[in-house]
């Protein structure tokens, strides 16, 4: 990389921590406060930094402009497809990738990598989940506030799909808690019998789930505790993708 050019990325780091002076970021960056005023007025022409009255430099409104606008342009769906078709080709199972419609209060599946066993779970690109009893629903709404968790917990219905279906609220909101507890979810039997289910968050740059990855399998194919197995490479996978979505990359030696 240009040294002009790390020079003046270097800068970015130090005023989000809070404005600085010419002769504070010319120590930073250790040069001289004639090279360190071309960077900054570089910076300011371009309004990713702004001088203050006091003649204090801080992050311009041009770079939050150009963050928002790079998150709302991100397709989790396009970033994730990869990832989870390597995860089935892995493991062989189904793997959805979905998310949570806030205005609908409702969990969508935005993606799905089908089984290459004959015996198959039915799902749809599109099609709503069972919301109390589903593993990616319960990780989208685990991850909402406290008193939204509940507002929506009170408001559902719940139905009786198996034996062991979501009962109730209460229960709802004790799963939710462990959910948001242990950051991964299952879904056994809750929803069909037959089928059971391992979940992980996508988390965006700020922290929170943007989405919610899974694996799904008939018991006819593998039981509940072999399925449980797989739940290392389903995190490790919703992991890689959460890095991709959100920029974090991870330092040369965890990578190594």
């Amino acid at each position: 990389m240009s040294q002009t050019v790390d020079r003046a990325l270097s800068i970015l780091p130090l005023l989000a921590q809070g404005p600085a002076d010419l002769g504070q970021v010319a120590d930073r960056l250790g040069v001289h406060k004639s090279t360190a005023l071309r960077l900054l007025r570089t910076l300011h022409e371009h309004g990713l930094v702004y001088r203050q009255q006091d003649q204090r430099y801080r992050l311009g409104a041009r770079l939050f402009a150009l963050a928002q606008e790079a998150v709302e342009n991100l397709d989790v769906r396009e970033i994730a497809h990869p990832h989870l078709a390597a995860l089935n080709n892995e493991c062989g199972h189904t793997v959805h990738l979905a998310v949570y419609e806030e205005n609908e209060v409702e969990v969508l599946y935005i993606d799905k990598v089908e089984s290459r066993y004959p015996v198959r779970m039915y799902s749809r690109i599109g099609k709503p989940v069972a919301i109390t009893v589903a593993a990616v629903a319960k990780l989208l709404l685990a991850d909402l506030p406290e008193a939204e968790r509940r507002t929506i917990a009170e408001k559902l219905d719940y139905p009786t799909y198996t034996s062991r279906s979501t009962p109730n609220a209460a229960a709802f909101l004790k799963e939710l808690a462990l959910v948001r507890e242990q950051g991964w979810a299952t879904d056994l039997g809750g929803h069909e019998e037959s089928i059971n289910c391992v979940a992980a968050p996508v988390r965006g740059a700020d922290g929170r789930v943007v989405a919610a990855m899974s694996v799904s399998a008939p018991n006819v194919v593998v039981t509940a505790e072999e399925l449980l197995t797989l739940l290392p490479l389903v995190r490790r996978t919703a992991d890689a993708i959460s890095r991709e979505y959100s920029g974090n990359t991870p330092p040369k030696e965890a990578r190594a």
